[in-house]
């Protein structure tokens, strides 16, 4: 292994209804509520173009998901065969970092109001990136 240590800073949080981990949807669109990205007002300016009626990629730390689990049950029911967490979206893996696909409602300063977004409250935001569809041009 090469370089480190790494050091990641949230950027913001999520506002969220959802609290519960064991409750909350396993993907943002299996009836996820509407949840608030608040920003840093350091990162204020990279807000700048974001758009209502767009999807980004929303990077959160999983700060309440295990590190040490590397084998787990899709979905948490025992009835799916154990697999590998690197081919599984489990929030429970050495590097909980969580991938969302999110709609953008509204900007209102450094407060992003998005729709699936199944993280819950508190989550730290470490990045957001726009969603780049496939060319058909190719």
């Amino acid at each position: 292994m090469t370089g480190g240590p790494y050091e990641l800073q949230p950027i913001g949080w999520v506002e969220s209804p959802l609290a519960d981990r064991e409750k909350a949807p396993k993907q943002g669109d299996e009836g996820s509520p509407e949840a608030w990205l608040v920003f840093e007002q350091g990162v204020s300016e990279g807000l700048g173009d974001l758009q209502p009626d767009t999807d980004v990629l929303v990077l959160t730390w999983l700060d309440r998901a295990r590190r040490d689990v590397l084998r787990v049950h899709p979905r948490s029911d025992p009835a799916n065969a154990e697999q590998g967490v690197f081919s599984t979206r489990s929030p429970d893996r050495p590097n909980p970092i969580g991938l969302h696909r999110v709609g953008v409602l509204s900007v209102e300063g450094t407060r992003v109001r998005v729709r699936d977004l199944e993280a819950l409250d508190g989550t730290p935001v470490i990045d957001v990136k726009p969603v780049i569809e496939p060319r058909l041009d190719r």
